[in-house]
């Protein structure tokens, strides 16, 4: 009898779980359930999961609505009914379809009309729902009783939950509480009567009653979770697969190794059969179908992440990460034991992934290939911003609200209700979105699973996210974005341009022993390298001397704020320096991480030290490895895993001091950790970087520069391409382009950096040059490229006419007349060139301070000038970044430019500071700055600071504890005085 129940993924409608809904219904004695969500399915594999882990039969619906006004129900007779019914929305929601007043013709589907919707005739489908608060109705219809069957929504548990629905509805609607009209809330009786209740409103009609029952028995749904439902085989036969895959991987294992390495060759084939055994051939080869896409079409991948464990995966080029090298365990990224699929992760230039993803799907058949989606939850701001909007509080109010609700609350009865119903509703499903990267390639039709969505990005996306995936058994494919992968493929294209000469970036292994290399990891010299130009990150090349591979990937972990929060980065170090000065915490460690020194630095020592430490097995260790990842949803299986290590720790007995801190050590990696190979993958990437800054720095600048995703300001990589040998120029009609580009060592920046130029000027101004030549004058640009005056003034004021030899103000005085005189131009006169009369203009002042201000309004920062030649003071510093290391432990004055400043709490929860410099011949240096000094000395935004402080040292790597700082004024704008 409970044909339509709403959970909390009907969004901004319904309020209960699917874990509340169906616990409810097991109190009450339910035997059969449906869930029919508004216009979705998203929750109906947890659905089917807790109906029988509750020994409720499911059954799989959806309620269709067209904006507000219910148009009927869809229950599945079975597995192809809630089939037709995902494709049915899914047609809809990919615009192939309009929602009609009447169902369609289906096929395995029981249609409810409710009495405000019915049909003319009824199909044998077809049925007329009636409510219980509708029964006196039934004493006059017409309708024939074997057509009517009882409907009694669900939406809420009580009063409570219908408060907050009708909240939810004024959210949906973007309207104040208040205005919310009758049809669009539910009715207050859409609560979850007891059976006892339903049979006696229906007690004089019996024959609806057993409709309703008959209805029900008549469906079914159920997913097998014991098979994969990827695409099942590549090439059409597993046996084919199995024989490409074998071929493919051998062809590749000579292209790695050659033909005489006997321990690559027998790993190679364990795998092989591993991955046969496991059904997986038919996912390597898909993925290496997109990697050869990618190659053939010039279009760069970086495969990172487990698959790098596999020498499968290395041979068929899908990773750089040789996984003999490093020791990785193929069992890591795939093992029988595993509690969920493995999966891919190949990164692509933020530019180019929307082609990969095409291609996928063009490549693989509509309806089988799908994004991976998403949920939004409310959390506590939005919750708290989206609950003052509709009960009318003004903006400030808001704001106080969201900064300090339980502060907040004290101040009237309608704050604390908002903060009441927030709490009630933080968590809740708020919108579908797009996962990162996921892409599923399925055997069946998607709407086997699930309705597909078509969001703005518009590719089909599921309904569900990554975990219900993986509860389905689908392995996804990671087609992620990286703009660090951008600026490696366009620095290979500059230096093709530029110099002539070509480089195959995938060569690491020669890389790796480049002696530029090294001494650039050495020193720290890698602004502009993915992954390894934050200060934290150089600082740490420098204390660990860094000049080889295996190192880096350490470094690559030990960086994340598992470790380096949990204290056991400086302990690494200090044991990198001093391997013979330390004590294992306990003989399993030294045993099992003799590799770190005894730090747990990837996932797979934490995986180590709980199997033989605490005596955990494969399967529980997948979920802890898991839980680091942030690849679970909610806490209950991480504390069950700890309160299991504690109990096999004391059975091994293990002393529980070092219990705890091993414990300790364990959970400081949550939601931060990186595999061994996922560290190596991104190594590999900062190696390939590092070649091209150690033989090309002004094409790599360049590049960096072009794809805006370095961890500092683009003004700091134009510093870099200057202290590099280049010279920057301003941009220019004759030699700038759109993005910035170099000719030899001339570096000329892009009209993208120009704030204010409109693209289309830029285009217009560009697409005439390519065309009939360079600009000859002021006069020839505006008759050509036909700018506004606002465009004009704007190419005028930051130099871009430099080439004609006259000032800016004889610039701009020429501009407003000859704009004048192309606005007066008969058309016809633009067919013959007529000399234009010469004026004579006096001679007009020019400042090269007056350029660096228009250059800093219009650029971000002075090209002609250095920022320190605009200061007030002609003072330098004491010390310059260089020499700091030659101070230590002396209080020196110093000037810096801030380039960046990161924040940390302390213990004693008080803010401090880490902030990155340039002194003004453009070397970095670091600073830190103390909670008590930041409370005398702020920053004060950018901008020079003359800093007073002790230089330091830890493990031969300087910076400067800040004792005092000032903000320096420039020189006034001469303009201005």
């Amino acid at each position: 009898m409970y044909l339509n129940c709403h959970s909390y993924y009907s969004l901004h409608y319904g309020t209960i779980s699917i874990g509340q809904l169906v616990r409810i219904a097991s109190a009450m004695g339910v035997k059969t359930l449906a869930l029919t969500d508004i216009n979705n399915s998203t929750g109906m594999v947890d659905f089917v999961i807790n109906c029988r882990n509750n020994g409720i039969k499911p059954v799989a619906g959806m309620e269709f609505r067209l904006d507000d006004r219910l148009l009927f129900i869809g229950l599945a007779r079975n597995q192809e009914g809630f089939g037709e019914l995902n494709h049915y929305l899914t047609q809809i929601n990919l615009g192939k379809a309009e929602i009609q007043e009447k169902a369609p013709d289906f096929k395995n589907v029981f249609v409810i009309y409710p009495l405000e919707n019915l049909p003319e005739v009824f199909r044998k489908n077809e049925f007329a729902g009636i409510r219980p608060s509708q029964a006196g109705k039934l004493l006059r219809t017409k309708l024939p009783q074997n057509k009517l069957v009882v409907l009694q929504p669900v939406t809420f548990q009580n009063d409570t939950d219908y408060v907050l629905h009708k909240n939810l509805r004024a959210i949906d609607h973007n309207l104040l509480l208040s205005q919310l009209e009758m049809e669009m809330y539910a009715h207050p009786d859409e609560k979850f009567l007891t059976p006892a209740e339903i049979e006696q409103a229906f007690e004089a009609f019996p024959a609806i009653l057993a409709n309703s029952r008959k209805l029900l028995d008549n469906c079914e749904i159920n997913f097998d979770f014991s098979q994969p439902k990827n695409k099942k085989t590549f090439t059409g036969s597993v046996s084919k697969d199995k024989k490409l895959l074998e071929k493919l991987s051998i062809d590749g294992l000579e292209y790695r190794y050659g033909n005489k390495n006997k321990t690559a060759k027998k790993r190679l084939q364990n795998e092989l059969e591993i991955i046969e055994k496991l059904g997986f051939s038919a996912y390597f080869l898909i993925t290496h179908d997109v990697v050869q896409y990618a190659m053939k079409n010039n279009i760069y991948h970086v495969g990172r992440g487990s698959g790098a464990n596999s020498i499968v995966a290395y041979c068929l080029r899908i990773t750089d990460v040789d996984p003999i090298e490093l020791d990785l365990y193929f069992e890591r990224f795939i093992n029988p034991k595993r509690s969920s699929p493995p999966d891919f992760d190949l990164d692509f230039s933020w530019k180019e992934r929307e082609k990969i993803q095409q291609y996928l799907f063009t490549r693989y058949g509509k309806g089988h290939v799908a994004l991976l989606g998403t949920m939004v939850t409310f959390k506590g701001k939005s919750a708290y911003r989206e609950l003052g909007k509709v009960h009318g509080l003004p903006k400030d109010e808001i704001d106080k609200l969201v900064r300090h609700p339980e502060t907040e609350a004290a101040a009237s009865g309608l704050h604390q209700h908002i903060c009441t119903l927030a709490q009630q509703l933080i968590g809740f499903p708020h919108q579908r979105s797009i996962h990162a990267g996921g892409v599923l390639i399925s055997g069946k039709p998607l709407s086997f699973y699930t309705a597909l969505d078509l969001p703005p990005k518009g590719f089909p996306t599921t309904q569900w996210d990554m975990y219900t995936a993986e509860t389905l058994g689908f392995e996804k494919l990671d087609i992620l974005s990286q703009r660090g992968i951008g600026h490696i493929r366009e620095a290979v294209e500059l230096i093709r341009e530029n110099r002539g000469t070509a480089i195959d970036i995938h060569q690491t292994e020669i890389f790796k022993k480049d002696e530029k290399v090294k001494a650039m990891l050495k020193s720290g010299e890698t602004n502009g390298c993915f992954y390894i130009e934050s200060p934290a990150m150089r600082s740490l090349l420098k204390k660990l001397q860094c000049d080889n591979y295996l190192t880096l990937v350490a470094a690559s972990s030990i960086i994340r704020p598992g470790v380096a929060g949990s204290g056991m980065m400086r302990e690494y170090i200090r044991r990198f320096h001093h391997p013979d000065s330390f004590e294992y915490t306990h003989p399993v460690l030294k045993e099992q991480l003799s590799e770190t020194y005894g730090v747990m630095v990837y996932q797979e020592d934490v995986l180590k030290v709980c199997h033989h430490f605490a005596g955990l097995n494969l399967a529980d260790a997948d979920v802890l490895r898991r839980a680091m990842s942030g690849k679970f949803r909610g806490k209950e299986e991480f504390q069950r895993i700890k309160e299991k290590f504690f109990e096999n720790s004391r059975k091994l007995s293990r002393p529980e001091n070092i219990t705890r801190e091993v414990w300790r050590q364990i959970e400081s990696f949550a939601g931060y950790s990186f595999s061994k190979a996922h560290s190596a993958s991104y190594a590999v990437e900062s190696y390939q970087s590092l070649y091209l800054k150690a033989h090309f720095p002004l094409e790599f600048q360049v590049a960096v520069i072009n794809n805006f995703g370095g961890f500092y300001s683009t003004w700091v990589y134009f510093n870099e391409a200057r202290r590099q040998g280049g010279i920057v120029h301003l941009p220019c009609v004759n030699q700038s382009d759109f993005k910035t580009n170099i000719r030899g060592k001339d570096i000329f920046v892009g009209f993208i950096h120009l704030t204010g130029m409109e693209q289309k000027t830029a285009t217009q101004l560009l697409d005439e040059r390519n065309k009939n030549g360079l600009y000859k004058s002021l006069e020839d640009f505006v008759r050509r490229a036909k700018p506004g005056i606002e465009q004009l003034i704007l190419l005028i004021r930051v130099g871009a006419f430099r080439f004609t030899g006259k000032s800016k103000p004889h610039l701009l005085w020429e501009a407003h007349l000859l704009t004048k005189t192309e606005k007066s131009r008969l058309p016809d006169e633009t067919l013959f060139q007529t000399k234009r009369q010469e004026f004579v203009m006096p001679a007009l002042k020019t400042d090269k301070l007056e350029d660096a201000y228009d250059e800093t309004e219009l650029l971000g920062y002075p090209v002609t000038l250095s920022p320190f030649d605009m200061l007030q003071t002609k003072f330098r510093g004491e010390v310059k970044a260089p020499e700091m290391i030659n101070h230590t432990g002396h209080t020196v004055r110093m000037l810096g430019q801030l380039i960046t400043i990161k924040y940390v709490r302390t213990k004693r929860k008080e803010i401090m500071y880490f902030a990155t410099f340039l002194d003004d011949k453009g070397e970095m240096f670091d600073t830190i700055h103390f909670p008590g000094t930041l409370k005398k000395y702020p920053f004060r935004g950018e901008g020079i600071y003359l800093l007073l402080g002790k230089i330091t040292e830890e493990f031969g790597y300087a910076s400067l504890d800040v004792e005092k700082m000032a903000k320096m004024p420039f020189r006034p704008n001469p303009r201005e005085m």
